[in-house]
């Protein structure tokens, strides 16, 4: 199980590396960050759409409804020139996270793992 802090922390690089592929409704989100995660990101409606709200407010995506392959009115997010350069703010910043993980945890000794 992933740390709620760890996935609120993790919710806006994640949403705007996904939507770099082009522009998704909600449901389709969901499904694919539980898709790539293995099942191990299962994240609510109630968590997301917040989260898209705020990110729409700070300039970050945009939306737009539109009629689906199924005739029903979705509301589509796609990411913004803003969102592409907080996008790369944000792939910095967990590099930099990663890469000293990686050497904290290559510094400690097998059997204290």
């Amino acid at each position: 199980m992933i740390s709620k802090a760890l996935v609120a922390a993790s919710v806006k690089p994640i949403v705007l590396a996904m939507l770099m592929s082009g522009e998704h409704y909600g449901y389709q989100i969901l499904k694919r960050i539980q898709d790539v995660s293995g099942g191990r990101l299962d994240w609510s409606d109630a968590m997301l759409y917040p989260v898209l709200h705020r990110m729409e407010k700070d300039g970050l995506v945009s939306s737009q409804w539109k009629i689906s392959d199924n005739n029903r009115m979705r509301k589509y997010y796609k990411i913004t020139a803003c969102g592409h350069e907080e996008l790369n703010r944000e792939r910095e910043q967990w590099l930099c996270v990663h890469n000293a993980m990686q050497h904290f945890h290559a510094a400690v000794p097998v059997h204290n793992r």
